[in-house]
């Protein structure tokens, strides 16, 4: 389930990096997305609504919308979908808006 085209973005894979997700090892590849690497681990959602808290998943992939807002090593409301994968980094799931830091 790994995405290999994208109409805007180009994806050229790099070597294996481990990181988590929620507490979970994950394994994706240099110069992916986050959210590239959870689609292709089988996560399918990423975040919820704002205001009725409906799951949002991977949408547009060049952060344009809101659909893929988690927390980056502490950090809340991070677009994963333009986020590159980096050695050890934590991504948590988010409920809504998320703390402001």
């Amino acid at each position: 389930m790994r995405i290999e085209q994208h109409p805007i973005l180009d994806f050229q894979r790099g070597e294996k990096i481990v990181f988590f997700f929620n507490g979970q090892e994950m394994e994706g590849y240099a110069n992916e997305t986050i959210a590239g690497a959870l689609h292709a681990a089988g996560v399918r959602e990423l975040s919820h609504s704002p205001e009725l808290r409906r799951p949002r998943g991977l949408f547009c992939a060049i952060g344009n919308c809101s659909s893929c807002f988690m927390v980056v090593d502490g950090q809340p409301n991070v677009r994963v979908c333009v986020e590159k994968v980096r050695p050890g980094v934590r991504v948590e799931s988010q409920r809504g808006k998320g703390d402001l830091i």
